[in-house]
């Protein structure tokens, strides 16, 4: 690939992040409306003619892996798997 043409790639992709970020924005903004909305109406579950919408607490268990190091270093380190990932980044 040329380098025009990679300036041109980059130029595309920076737009269409750019435009992202807006579109994200903006869902938050409604999805964030919505829950206002049924707080205020104190319900956890909306819904209408081709859609349903819940709101509502969900309780879940995870190990805290910060207390676990600590108290059991040992096992830790046994069962610890390390892995290598590539990262994409523009600046």
């Amino acid at each position: 690939m040329s380098s025009n043409e990679m300036d041109s790639k980059i130029k595309e992709l920076r737009e269409l992040r750019r435009m992202a970020d807006e579109l994200a924005g903006e869902i938050e903004s409604i999805t964030d409306s919505i829950k206002t909305h049924m707080d205020a109406e104190g319900v956890d579950t909306i819904s209408g003619t081709d859609w349903k919408v819940t709101y509502k607490a969900v309780t879940s268990s995870r190990i805290d892996t910060s207390a676990l190091k600590k108290a059991l270093p040992d096992v830790v380190e046994r069962f610890s798997k390390t892995t290598t990932a590539r990262r994409f980044c523009i600046a």
